[in-house]
């Protein structure tokens, strides 16, 4: 299983300012490796996120997204308190969620 995603959430005003670091490989499906052979494509295709079992974001992703992502968003409806989940898929039916308390 992946890593923990580094995940911060901030409330800034109205605002909850949300920011996450995912551990992932994000192979593309087109580098070779040392023999020649063609890396299979290993990447997050979905990631979602929820506040009070409302999604809050969601993003369809590709290839084209860099090892590690770092990814950002801001949304209202939160409060301190607040519990928020970010959950990923990805090509090879991993998943992986975390959860943050609205700081």
């Amino acid at each position: 299983m992946p890593d923990p995603m580094r995940i911060r959430a901030v409330m800034m005003g109205e605002v909850v300012d949300v920011k996450i670091l995912m551990s992932h490989v994000m192979e593309t499906g087109q580098r070779k490796d040392a023999d020649g052979n063609v890396v299979p494509a290993h990447y997050i295709t979905e990631v979602t996120a929820t506040c009070k079992d409302k999604t809050v974001m969601s993003a369809a992703w590709g290839p084209s997204v860099a090892k590690n992502p770092y990814f950002s968003f801001r949304f209202k409806g939160g409060a301190k308190g607040d519990k928020l989940s970010i959950t990923w898929k990805d090509t090879a039916g991993g998943t992986r969620t975390d959860e943050v308390t609205i700081n």
